[in-house]
């Protein structure tokens, strides 16, 4: 992975951690103070509650993400602990798509009159929780790919020995 890239891929997911961290303070601003009264629309205060438990749920996507490509760089991340990072970052997104299933169903009774909106926001949860099937696809070639390192290291091994 080059340098350029390395660099950008930190540079969105410092934006990212800095916007969720924006959000959540917004967030926990209007719980504390009450400076948005509900009018009865929608349950602003769960929705608050939701929001915020959402983006932990991206803070801890970025950080292992910018573990893995922390790992990328040494050329440390075909081992074990790679895997680590990455089933956590499964979590988050699965996390992510419940924390959106959760808005959806605050939203529904909302959307009588128009139950597509309802539907649509279901779609996209499914949507998200295919990223965390793609994501341990992923997973899977990591885990291939460990697997050929250590197979092709202890045939390195064994060609020393004869040599």
């Amino acid at each position: 992975m080059g340098k350029l890239t390395v660099g950008a891929l930190r540079t969105v997911l410092v934006v990212m951690l800095a916007g969720t961290v924006f959000v959540q303070a917004g967030m926990v601003w209007a719980l504390v103070t009450g400076s948005d009264p509900e009018d009865g629309a929608l349950p602003l205060t769960p929705l608050r509650v939701i929001t915020i438990l959402g983006m932990v749920s991206v803070q801890v996507a970025v950080v292992c993400v910018w573990r893995l490509v922390s790992m990328v760089r040494r050329g440390t991340v075909f081992s074990h602990a790679a895997f680590r990072y990455v089933d956590i970052v499964i979590g988050a997104i699965v996390a992510a798509a419940l924390v959106w299933f959760a808005v959806t169903a605050l939203n529904a009774p909302g959307q009588r009159d128009d139950p597509g909106v309802t539907l649509i926001m279901g779609g996209v949860g499914v949507a998200v929780l295919g990223v965390a099937l793609i994501v341990l696809v992923l997973r899977m070639l990591l885990a291939q790919a460990v697997a050929r390192d250590v197979e092709a290291a202890q045939m390195q091994a064994e060609l020393d020995e004869v040599i």
